[in-house]
C-alpha cells in the first residue's frame, strides 16, 4: 500500500475485496484490508465497482471518505501490531476493555492520529509521537 497515487490504493480495496468475494486466497496485506472492509458493511456497496475509485469526498459536505477511514484503519493495526509508537498497543487494549470492541478503539484512536498527522503535515515536520501519545493516555483517562 505504499504509493502516492490515490486511485492505485483505492484500486488496492476493491481488488481485495473482489478477491474476497471470488473466494481467493489472499496475501497477509489482502487479508488485513478485507478484516476492515469486513467491519464496514457500509462499503461493501461502494467496493464492489471499481467506477467508484476517483470520487472526491468533501468533509465540508458533512462526507467522510471511506478510503481514509479505512487506511486510517490499517495505519492504527500496524501501529498496534508492532508497538510503534512505543505504548500504544497498551492505550489500544485500554480503550478495547473500557468500549468493549478494538474496532471502537480504534474510532476513538482515529481522532488522535488525525491530529498527529495533521500537525506535522502544518509544520512540515514528522509527526510528535510524544504529543501522539498523549492524546491517547487522554482518550484512555477520559474513557
Amino acid at each position: 500500500m505504499f504509493s502516492n497515487d490515490r486511485n492505485e490504493l483505492r484500486k488496492i480495496f476493491h481488488d481485495s475485496w473482489k478477491f474476497k468475494q471470488a473466494g481467493a486466497a489472499l496475501d497477509a496485506l489482502q487479508q488485513m484490508i478485507v478484516g476492515v472492509i469486513e467491519q464496514h458493511p457500509e462499503y461493501h456497496q461502494l467496493l464492489e465497482s471499481a467506477e467508484n475509485l476517483d470520487k472526491d469526498y468533501d468533509p465540508a459536505e458533512g462526507e467522510t471518505n471511506p478510503f481514509l477511514h479505512m487506511s486510517m484503519h490499517i495505519a492504527l493495526i500496524e501501529q498496534i501490531s508492532t508497538n510503534r509508537p512505543d505504548g500504544i498497543r497498551l492505550y489500544h487494549q485500554q480503550l478495547t476493555h473500557s468500549l468493549g470492541s478494538a474496532h471502537a478503539a480504534e474510532h476513538q484512536m482515529m481522532a488522535c492520529l488525525s491530529e498527529a498527522i495533521w500537525q506535522a503535515q502544518r509544520n512540515n515536520t514528522a509527526p510528535d509521537e510524544a504529543a501522539y501519545l498523549a492524546c491517547l493516555k487522554n482518550l484512555v483517562e477520559n474513557c
